[in-house]
């Protein structure tokens, strides 16, 4: 969407508690199917990197929760016992 579409959909949105309900609805599907076109699929190589990275940052994270729930748990023996 350009910028005069930007500011034409502006002007075409009704005021706030006025208006067509049916005018509003069709103005917000307009809308999110022009937001939709702009959406670009990632390629093969993309969703690889992607999936990898997701994967070993979740990694780290649960050695990390591992590590305090020892740690904690050592303490908490130390306390207590």
């Amino acid at each position: 969407m350009s910028d005069t579409e930007v500011i034409q959909s502006a002007a075409e949105r009704p005021s706030k508690g006025g208006g067509n309900i049916f005018a509003r609805i069709a103005l917000f599907v307009r809308q999110v199917v022009a937001e939709l076109k702009k959406v670009v699929a990632p390629t093969r190589s993309e969703l690889m990197t992607y999936t990898t990275v997701v994967l070993v940052f979740l990694v780290v994270v649960m050695i990390f929760v591992v590590a305090l729930d020892y740690a904690f748990g050592r303490l908490a023996g130390w306390v207590f016992a």
